[in-house]
């Protein structure tokens, strides 16, 4: 089966935060859908994203919000989310109440993901593979920005890759270390998606390095 078009999951941890909705608006035709992480400075050593910014976000663009939840207990904010008017809600296996958010994301009939850190093993993934629609692999560690790809990252997505192909409705996303010289590493080891940020704000040229990404 040819690999599907790589899709944009475009993170808006590199948007300019004080005119974050210009941005938005600035990068709506690199975007196939945006990516807000929420952190609550223990899971993830930084405090980011809240519900009441994604409703202000959803009400500006009809593009998916997909929100990571990069948080101890996601099952305690995950409703407020769901109200805020997330697509797609991510959800860290390493969290004691990981599967019960799970439950709750289904019954909202949003679509739902998980999430694994960069340290931890692939195997945890497999008691979740049921009614998700996405993975996200962490190829840095979690809450840090600007950073390198770990070496052990693209190994890690293609040993991910062989545990989620029997389930072909869940697509594969590659978060953290998104590099020019990164992206076609990252896809050849089997990632659907990828969480870009600066690559997409920084360019210098956005529609030539949306088409170029596009064609990987």
């Amino acid at each position: 089966m040819p690999p599907r078009p790589l899709l944009l999951d475009v993170s808006l941890w590199s948007a300019n935060l004080v005119n974050i909705a210009a941005d938005v608006q600035s990068v709506l035709p690199f975007a196939d859908s945006f990516h807000l992480d929420v952190a609550d400075g223990h899971f993830a050593p930084t405090l980011l994203f809240f519900p009441d910014l994604v409703a202000a976000i959803r009400r500006i663009t009809t593009k998916a919000l997909h929100v990571h939840l990069m948080v101890s207990d996601p099952v305690a904010l995950v409703d407020s989310f769901i109200e805020a008017g997330a697509d797609l809600i991510s959800v860290h296996v390493e969290a004691e109440t990981a599967s019960s958010a799970l439950k709750r994301i289904a019954h909202a009939r949003r679509k739902a993901g998980v999430a694994l850190l960069l340290g931890s093993p692939v195997d945890l993934l497999r008691d979740h593979l049921s009614n998700i629609d996405t993975v996200i692999a962490l190829g840095t560690h979690v809450g840090i920005k600007g950073v390198d790809l770990a070496p052990q990252a693209c190994g890690r997505l293609r040993a991910i890759r062989n545990l989620i192909d029997p389930n072909p409705q869940i697509r594969l996303y590659a978060d953290g270390g998104i590099r020019e010289h990164t992206v076609p590493q990252l896809r050849k080891a089997g990632a659907d998606a990828i969480v870009p940020g600066s690559l997409i704000f920084n360019s210098p040229d956005r529609a030539r390095t949306y088409e170029w990404l596009k064609t990987l």
